[in-house]
């Protein structure tokens, strides 16, 4: 089976400890007005904040010490609501497709065609939540809920934020309407405007255990071996999303592989690197992926102690790489072998 996208999971773990924080706010009726939810991208931050906002909209607020959890049944009508993206009282605000691709989508629904699996998976989103589409939170809560409830806006996330837009749910942050509430995802919250920031309370997520992630993993792809499993929860970084990107695109596999060439140092297989360079070379979402190995061992290695300063300045030039083969659409191909010939010397203890 496939994950569940975020408002239509219902299985969350790990995170334990930060569900009972905001139900104990709930039943103390002291909830903040906004709340920016944190950690590390893939860890669950997003099925969190819709099962929060599932519970609000579902609660009765009369038994409030009856509650030990914020899970809600799949049959109860909120969830299907939600799931369905029809929840009157509830606004989710993320990255809208580029014009030129919401008109593919239009044009397929007025058509009755259905995007095949190919045209989905080329869909481009804008870089950022545009200002129009934060601005839209104001006519949301001002209008009254639908049963005299609580009003809901998920932020995913305000890392995508502009400067306008940021600007713009700040001004909502600072005059909230009563029995509002924001939810705001965040990957790296250190680089929001500190004024968002204190206008928020915290819920910090922690990356998962490897036997959670493993668990989620048995769970939605009930078809991986479980060497697989094992040895891709132990590359996640405590990242269920990462782990099934792992899984999808054989990331475990390239991996070794990496791992094969950069533990040889100085003496590693050119034909097996050209052959890893031509590989990430050849697809965006490989060379992502092999960007995110490639860096993925050299935190791992650095924990071990050895070679740390030569690990250290292999990382940078590895980030300079990676970002100037971006920004100026360089080489590939020739970029990666830079880039495995520099750790490997690194690895080996060479200058």
């Amino acid at each position: 089976m496939e994950a569940p996208q975020p408002r239509n999971n219902p299985f969350l773990i790990g995170h334990e400890e930060a569900e009972q924080l905001f139900l104990n706010a709930w039943k103390a009726g002291t909830i903040h007005h906004a709340w920016l939810i944190s950690g590390p991208e893939g860890i669950g931050k997003a099925t969190f904040a819709y099962r929060i906002a599932r519970f609000l909209l579902s609660a009765d607020e009369s038994r409030r010490l009856d509650y030990q959890s914020l899970n809600i049944s799949e049959n109860n009508p909120v969830y299907r609501l939600v799931a369905g993206d029809s929840h009157p009282d509830l606004k989710s605000i993320e990255r809208d497709f580029i014009e030129s691709d919401k008109k593919k989508i239009i044009k397929a629904i007025r058509d009755g065609e259905a995007l095949g699996e190919d045209e989905l998976q080329d869909l481009k989103k804008s870089t950022v939540i545009k200002v129009d589409e934060v601005r839209t939170i104001n006519g949301f809560l001002s209008k009254k809920s639908f049963d005299g409830n609580w009003r809901i806006v998920i932020v995913d996330s305000v890392d995508d934020l502009n400067t306008a837009s940021a600007n713009a749910i700040l001004k909502v942050l600072e005059e909230p309407p009563a029995k509002s509430i924001l939810l705001l995802i965040s990957h790296n919250p250190n680089r929001l405007l500190p004024t968002i920031r204190s206008r928020c309370a915290k819920i910090n997520l922690q990356p998962l255990t490897e036997t959670n992630v493993a668990s989620l993993l048995r769970r939605y792809m009930p078809e991986l071996p479980e060497a697989a499993v094992s040895g891709i929860a132990k590359i996640s970084s405590g990242s269920i999303g990462q782990a099934l990107n792992y899984a999808k695109n054989d990331g475990l596999n390239l991996y070794q592989n990496l791992e094969k060439v950069f533990y040889a140092g100085k003496n590693f297989d050119l034909e097996t690197a050209l052959k890893l360079s031509d590989n990430a070379a050849g697809d965006e979402m490989i060379w992502d992926l092999t960007a995110g190995l490639v860096l993925k061992f050299l935190s791992d290695y650095a924990k071990g102690g050895e070679n740390v300063c030569l690990i250290g300045e292999a990382w940078e030039k590895c980030l300079k790489i990676f970002h100037e083969t971006e920004a100026l659409n360089m080489d590939k191909r020739q970029a990666m072998l830079n880039i495995i010939s520099i750790i490997c010397k690194a690895v080996s203890g060479a200058g």
